[in-house]
């Protein structure tokens, strides 16, 4: 059907015009070195700070470890064949994909030659980069497209330029119609591809869309690398056929890599390729390579496929040597040599020679190939460029792309939108109305500020999605589609209007509600600076994101810089106060033009009423305004207004007339940091290398050859037996005989489950599904994708939490015990650990903590060992889970849930996803085992061989909606079920074709496939349905004469809460020492802020503006607060996302130990941090020693209590660490906003009771009261007032009563004239009637922090994500079985 299907396509594809060139690729010599060790030991903050450690972190930067991935590699792919690359996991097939397919850049070197048709590798990658694609194994694509749109894009920046009358639009809708509907997504259209928090497709159909995409790119070589991973056996299999068809058709050049291919895949290829631990042990015809390794001196095992059987010659663990007369190869090197000395070696030498001799000496293909390059590429597009279209029309298209991304993300952009509106709000009516007198001139000056600074926070959230799309950019770049910095012009001309939007809308609430300055000309030019500060910050940071190889490193750098931005700009410290060293900073900031224009825009056209007249007040009714001056920078002796203009160039130095030329600057700096932003994504657009290394605890040896991962002894000679080759996985797992063994049996009866979907509609996913599962069986769970596997594996567990389930479950024919969970494990499919934990941890974990008290530590850890030892896990205990391969992960988790004694059955989704076949077999032989031992097993699995099939005992095959096609015992090589089957109106079943993948085909499994049967109506009427029900009867009949299955636990988990909180705190401890980037990161920003911070206000002045700098320091220093709880909340969402998908639904701890301990493996740490802020900060910015002591307990204590706890009571509410952030920072906007001093408690108005319930204003309070309290002020020479006194007095004698009630001193008691006025004498004046500060509530603000603290504490208790964890449930449950 596939092939009925394709050809039309690309017949009307050569009828258009669009003709086809050949790429064949000829290799020799090829060797890949890459960077790095294979196995490492775990870095840790003591490694990172130790000295020897960091002269040994230099060695290795000048003279870094390298180690060969290939060797010795040669070989032909002409047009119209394919290749296979077969191997083990870690044998370098990625590697070999990736350069054949000219992706170099993340090894060390690439030696050797290779040849595309006698196009030399660069010339590739400069002229012809789009007609050679590598498809990575990962699904990574723009979240909030629709599938058409994806599919649709590829097409239309890869069509050529002849389409004989076809526009771009039909051409690209042609193509991908036809995509769709062959690879059956044409149902999923109009549907979002989805992420972790944007619902969408399942995950098969992401891989589907994967290939439609490449498709659509129409490259001439294009690897594949494991692209059939999360397929099912039926759909992988179409999908081969399909680019079987497509390479005969377009004469196209393929290379594919699968971990588990099926002999009727193997079938479709021309050649094979086998690595052995990166040597070339075969490369030559696939139908000749079964023979030469059984020449060799190997066997297959019985029904073992072909692609199998070569992968197991390659492990000493699993392939059966012959007895043959002749010496047997052993090692990878000496497989590599017999076969250079064989007959197909000598073959593939031969047609090497044969294919360069084809173009040496014949520079005419080489150039036809070129012309017909050439002329694919769009009119006035430069010919020799990789990219087909020019870069206007390259722009056009991305940036339709990005306003369709922007479309399906209204929700988020409809988040920011009212982000802005609502602080517009806040802000507006915190300073609302401000009077047109000297009294809010502070005000004023607070409420321009911040609409510069929200701006550039804002801008901030978006790093995080740069790093998020820069591996899709990377690839299209690389498939020859558009430059990258094509996608950052796009990003910035679709952000326009809505950085218009929001700046009006935040700028037009904020101006009107404020009552600035109501002149048209005077708003414009607000408006105008608002938004263009918003455009030339979001350059900057997304500048910033794309000159930064990791988003750690942006993330810190964006920090530092609105520490540096917010500080330098003018308002929070004068440029006079400035150090020498740092008032350069001003000059490069763009915030202080942004700040001054904004401020002298306001306030030159202002005539401040004073409301601070010296003297006033009793004594003084009848004083003439001549002898009267305001208090004010900037006022004139009799005038009774304050000038806005003078006020602003005597205290911040900003005039007037610089206006428009600050908005120059401003242009010059969006120019800069825009080119800057196009730049780096064009030359920086690069995704690190990968390189697998295992990771060990420190102290642990590292041995050059790790042990084996399966205990199955080495070349077990001659067993040909599938059931013998599990013999030493029995032996290992008979030593747990007595724990496993059981005799109760599970069993379902009629269960159906429906979920709500939108629209008030429900769908079925399960309907009416009866079975059993008996110990000492492997039961087998199978189905398409789409079937409902996963679905009926989370129902039947207990691990649903929406939806309706109806039906029964019974544990011997009586109700489930209430610890069901207890006592049964759940291997997820999705091997979900704390990555810095090591395996033993792991399973030492689980058993202290499933296991009941009873029973002895000693005992728990004897039976870990034990576990270890039948996992094949013993040698690699001290591995880090976060480093292990796909293999030990799943071995890993398999551990972790018998290390808990699963008394009633074992739940496995998907065991084998993702493995090579060996370790398929090695997990599935390891399951026989256990089952053999009495455990019951149910299990789903996708894609087995015949060989593994047959393993299992029973089997339970669903087909899409839910329903069943057929339940019972599979027979000798599955000879019940294909009797069953065919006595049923099936076809026949080869001799050679694989069951697993017959039965499939039969009930039309599959993307595109169909069955005219309806084989679940044909079970319902077949007499094996009777029997399952009859069956089940007897079980129930039997079951209820025997006592029920006790609960075992009288409370909701084994363990006190004592003991889960004692051993959480122990992993959280390790996990955190661990984790050297997290608290390295966490101290340098604390010691690097309170440096920069102290130093910045380093000045030691007495006078009114150095004590308003003195306060600004210890408040610069509360905004710290900020980014590091937003970097605390991120391990802790990883730590619950371990606890809420796995072990939340297993009973091993409460929610409240979890947060206990969190709180308290974090504090330490934090209080660490401000105490290295503390002593770099205090003393730097010449605060008393003599204060010192209360001032640490609340800012070396009591603040990072606080912002600890809140951090983590916000990230409770959240479902991700990105939203967890946005909440924080939106929330805690608050708390900076109504702490009195970015507008003073006197002109708060309604806003008051705000300001008592936020928790720096306690914070703030205690720190400036007590650090700044009763001390002296001496006003600086442009602080004093100038005043005359009536005639005949002196200064002294006409001010003597204003001071006795008012405060303030004079330097001139005995002048007759000129009197020099200071108005505040003390710091308590200045603090107590400007800020609401202080010194006598500095013990009572303690209290009310400690408040603040148990407060959070209760939220976090409270807040245990009931809806977010269903959400999750609903999204695990869609994405795999709504495909």
């Amino acid at each position: 059907m596939v092939s009925i299907s394709i050809h039309p396509f690309f017949m009307e594809c050569d009828e258009a015009g669009i003709h086809t060139r050949e790429l064949g690729v000829v290799f020799e010599n090829l060797h890949v070195v890459g960077l790095g060790e294979t196995a490492s030991h775990q870095e840790t903050l003591g490694s990172v700070l130790n000295p020897l450690g960091i002269v040994e972190a230099v060695q290795s930067s000048r003279h870094p470890s390298i180690r060969d991935i290939l060797n010795g590699f040669e070989g032909v792919i002409r047009p119209s064949e394919m290749l296979l690359v077969l191997g083990r996991p870690g044998s370098g097939c990625s590697t070999l994909l990736k350069c054949l397919s000219n992706r170099r850049e993340e090894y060390h070197a690439v030696e050797g030659e290779v040849f595309y048709d006698g196009l030399l590798p660069e010339m590739v990658e400069k002229h012809h980069r789009g007609d050679i694609h590598y498809c990575p194994e990962d699904d990574i694509h723009f979240p909030t497209l629709t599938v058409k749109q994806t599919i649709r894009f590829a097409a239309r920046m890869r069509a050529p330029r002849q389409r004989l009358g076809y526009s771009r639009e039909e051409y690209a809708d042609n193509v991908t119609t036809t995509l769709l509907k062959l690879f059956g997504l044409h149902h999923a259209r109009n549907t979002p591809i989805g992420d972790a928090v944007v619902h969408g497709i399942s995950g098969g159909e992401k891989k589907r869309v994967s290939l439609c995409e490449a498709l659509a790119g129409r490259a001439c070589v294009t690897a594949w690398d494991n692209s059939t991973r999360g397929l099912d056996a039926s759909t992988a299999l179409e999908f081969v056929q399909t680019i079987r068809t497509a390479t005969d058709t377009m004469r196209l050049t393929t290379i594919m890599s699968l971990y588990q291919a099926s002999e009727n895949i193997y079938e479709l290829f021309d050649k094979v390729c086998v690595i052995y631990e990166g040597k070339m042990a075969y490369y030559g015809p696939a139908n000749a390579a079964r023979e030469y390794f059984i020449n060799l001196g190997y066997e297959p095992a019985h029904r073992q496929t072909t692609a199998d059987f070569l992968v197991a010659v390659t492990d000493p663990n699993a392939r059966t040597p012959r007895k043959i007369n002749a010496p047997i190869p052993r090692s990878a090197a000496e497989f590599a040599a017999a076969f250079l000395a064989s007959k197909l070696g000598m073959e593939n030498k031969q047609e090497i020679t044969t294919h360069r001799s084809e173009f040496t000496g014949h520079p005419n293909k080489m150039v036809d190939y070129q012309r017909s390059s050439y002329d694919e590429h769009e009119k006035f597009a430069r010919p020799a460029s990789p990219y087909i279209l020019r870069l206007t029309a390259q722009a056009k298209e991305v940036v339709v792309r990005r306003f369709q991304i922007f479309r399906g993300a209204l929700l988020i952009t409809g988040m920011n939108l009212f982000a802005f509106a609502f602080q517009g709000l806040i802000m507006g009516t915190v300073f609302l109305k401000a009077p047109q007198t000297t009294a809010a001139f502070f005000s004023r000056s607070s409420v321009l500020y911040f609409a510069l600074l929200f701006s550039a926070l804002m801008a901030m959230s978006e790093i995080p999605a740069l790093f998020t799309q820069r591996p899709i950019v990377l690839r299209h770049q690389h498939w020859g589609m558009y430059h990258p910095f094509i996608e950052s012009v796009a990003l910035t001309l679709v952000d326009l209007p809505v950085s218009f939007v929001t700046s009006i809308v935040f700028g037009g609430l904020l101006y009107l509600l404020v009552g600035l300055q109501k002149t048209a000309g005077q708003f414009f030019i607000f408006f105008l600076f608002v938004l263009f500060m918003g455009i030339i910050m979001r350059a900057y940071f997304r500048a910033l994101a794309a000159a930064c190889k990791s988003e750690a490193a942006a993330q810190t750098l964006a920090g530092i810089s609105v520490l540096a931005l917010s500080m330098y700009t003018g308002y929070s410290m004068p440029e006079d106060s400035m150090i020498w060293a740092l008032r350069w900073l001003i000059y490069i900031n763009p915030f202080k033009y942004g700040f001054d224009s904004l401020m002298t825009n306001e306030f030159h056209s202002l005539n401040g009423t004073c409301t601070n007249l010296v003297p006033q007040g009793p004594g003084y009714e009848n004083v003439s305004l001549a002898n009267q001056v305001c208090a004010v920078v900037g006022a004139l002796p009799g005038e009774p207004t304050v000038q806005g203009g003078r006020f602003l160039e005597l205290s911040l130095g900003y005039t007037y007339n610089n206006l428009w030329r600050n908005f120059g600057i401003l242009c010059g700096f969006g120019v800069v940091f825009i080119g800057a932003l196009l730049i780096f994504t064009e030359i920086n657009t690069k995704v690190s290398g990968f390189s697998a290394v295992t990771l060990y605890k420190r102290g642990t040896k590292l041995d050059d050859e790790p042990d084996a991962p399966a205990t199955i002894e080495i070349e077990k000679g001659s067993d040909k037996d599938a059931h013998s080759r599990v013999l030493d996985h029995s032996r290992n797992a008979s030593t747990l005989a007595d724990e496993v063994r059981g005799e109760d049996i599970f069993s379902f009866v009629h269960v159906g489950y429906t979920i709500p979907v939108s629209d008030g509609q429900t769908k079925r996913l399960l309907e009416d599904v009866s079975g059993y599962v008996v110990h000492g069986k492997l039961t087998a769970l199978m189905g398409e994708s789409g079937a409902g596997k996963t679905t009926l594996l989370n129902v039947l567990a207990q691990r649903v939490d929406v939806g309706v389930v109806t039906g029964d479950r019974f544990i011997n024919g009586q109700a489930l015990p209430q610890d069901f969970q207890s006592q049964t494990g759940y291997c997820q499919q999705l091997d979900t650990h704390l990555p810095r934990t090591t395996i033993r941890e792991a399973l030492l974990f689980s058993a202290k903590l499933r296991q009941p008290t009873s029973v002895p530590l000693s005992e728990k850890e004897a039976y870990v060992d034990k576990c270890l030892h039948m996992c094949g896990l013993w040698s690699h205990r001290d591995a880090m889970v976060g480093s292990l391969n796909v293999e030990f992960r799943k071995r890993t988790t398999i551990g972790v849930e018998l290390a808990a004694k699963p008394r009633l059955l074992l739940f496995l989704d998907e065991p084998t996803s993702g493995l090579d076949s060996q370790s398929a077999w090695n997990i599935v032989a390891f399951l026989r085992s256990l089952a053999d031992q009495g455990q019951a097993i149910l299990c789903t699995i996708h894609q087995p061989s015949a060989e593994l099939f047959q393993m299992f005992d029973k089997l339970l095959l669903l087909q899409k909606g839910g329903q069943t096609v057929y339940f019972g015992d599979l027979g000798h090589n599955a000879t019940t079920l294909l009797q069953y089957f065919e006595r049923n109106g099936s076809r026949h079943c080869g001799p050679g074709e694989n069951p697993a993948e017959f039965m499939l085909d039969v009930i039309g499994a599959g993307a595109t496939a169909t069955s005219s049967q309806d084989w679940y109506q044909t079970w319902r009427n077949s007499p094996e349905f009777e029997a399952t029900h009859h069956d089940i009867e007897e079980i129930h009949k039997i079951g209820r004469n025997r006592p029920a299955v006790e609960t075992t636990l009288r409370t909701e988990f084994p363990t006190s809460w004592k003991t889960q909180v004692v051993e959480l705190i122990k992993r959280g401890a390790s996990d955190h020492y661990r984790n050297s980037i997290y608290l390295s990161s966490k101290l340098v920003l604390n010691v690097f802020s309170g440096l920069f911070i102290g130093f910045s206000f380093f000045k030691d002045e007495d006078s009114l503006q150095g004590v308003q700098n003195k306060l600004f320091s210890i408040f610069m220093g509360t905004i710290l607060s900020v980014p590091l709880a937003n970097q605390l909340q991120i391990p802790y969402l990883a730590t619950r996302r371990v606890y809420e998908i796995r072990e939340r639904p297993s009973r091993m701890y409460g929610w409240t130990a979890l947060i206990t301990s969190q709180i308290l493996v974090e504090i330490p740490w934090n209080i660490l941090g401000s105490s290295l802020y503390f002593v770099t900060w205090y003393w730097t910015s010449h605060f008393p020693n003599d204060r010192a002591g209360y001032a640490y307990l609340l800012i070396g204590i009591i603040f990072p209590l606080y912002y600890t706890t809140i951090g983590l009571a916000f990230a409770s509410m959240a479902p991700n660490a990105e939203i967890a952030a946005l909440i924080f920072g939106f929330l805690f906007s608050f708390v900076i906003t109504f702490n009195g001093v970015m507008q003073p408690y006197r002109e708060l108005g309604w806003w008051k009771w705000m300001y008592r319930l936020s928790p720096y204003t306690y914070l703030i309070e205690g720190t400036v009261g007590e650090i700044m309290g009763r001390r002296s002020v001496r006003c600086s020479p442009i602080e004093f007032v100038n005043l005359n006194p009536p005639s005949g007095l002196t200064c002294g004698q006409y001010m003597a009563n204003f001071i006795s009630f008012a405060g303030g001193y004079l330097t001139n008691p005995d002048a007759l004239s000129d009197c020099q006025f200071c108005s505040l004498e003390t710091t308590d004046q200045f603090l107590g009637s400007g800020f609401n500060i202080f010194y006598d509530h500095r013990w009572r603000n303690v209290g009310i922090m400690a408040a603040f603290i148990v407060c959070n504490k209760y939220i976090m208790t409270f807040t245990q994500r009931d809806e977010w964890g269903r959400n999750e449930q609903i999204e695990t449950t869609l994405s795999y079985d709504l495909g």
